[in-house]
């Protein structure tokens, strides 16, 4: 029996929602288990300054945001909202959560370095949740992430960056003098001390 449109459009976001509800009451939802059919898109997308759109319109209710975050899911390059019986589409510009703040805890190797999301996720940076910091060729610009949880990302805000550099050292890394942080026993090079150096 062929299925009707009907049957294979997907779920909306109150749907959704309710879902995500349901299943976050004992926890935080294990979406790499389930392997739910793919419902198809849906129209809601998550901009590269963290927000969260759908049907073009913000979703300004945070509950209802972090509910989403809970249940979102990267498989390949691409970003998935799963329950135990559904999974849709969606667009993330860049990556789906900002690190927002940051507390610092010991100084030098003994450091540790715990970021706050802007759906309030505690990640302290290691070597299971790695930061990163990409470049970009034309303008040379820094941008930084640290891994929230599996293969999800939060991008480290221009505010926590800059305040991030209080707390960095030169040491060497690979052969080389690098800029960068320690957190759990980890060194996270960030820039090439020669190239700071250049920059003053």
């Amino acid at each position: 029996m062929t299925k009707s449109r009907a049957e294979t459009t997907a779920p909306s976001a109150e749907n959704l929602a309710a879902s995500a509800k349901r299943i976050g009451q004992k926890g935080p939802p294990p979406v790499h288990l389930w392997n739910p059919p793919f419902c198809g898109d849906i129209d809601m997308r998550i901009a590269r300054d963290g927000l969260w759109y759908y049907l073009g319109t913000p979703i300004g209710r945070m509950p209802l945001v972090k509910l989403f975050a809970s249940i979102i899911r990267k498989d390949d390059d691409n970003y998935f909202l799963v329950t135990p019986v559904e999974k849709v589409g969606i667009k993330v510009d860049d990556v789906p959560f900002i690190a927002v703040d940051f507390d610092c805890q010991q100084a030098g190797r003994a450091q540790s370095v715990t970021f706050t999301t802007n759906v309030d996720d505690q990640v302290t940076a290691s070597s299971q949740r790695p930061i990163r910091v990409e470049r970009d060729p034309q303008s040379g610009e820094v941008s930084p992430y640290v891994r929230v949880r599996s293969n999800l990302e939060a991008l480290i805000d221009r505010k926590s960056f800059y305040r991030l550099v209080d707390v960095c050292t030169h040491e060497v890394h690979e052969g080389d003098d690098w800029f960068g942080l320690w957190s759990e026993g980890c060194f996270f090079p960030f820039i090439p001390s020669a190239e700071l150096e250049e920059a003053h």
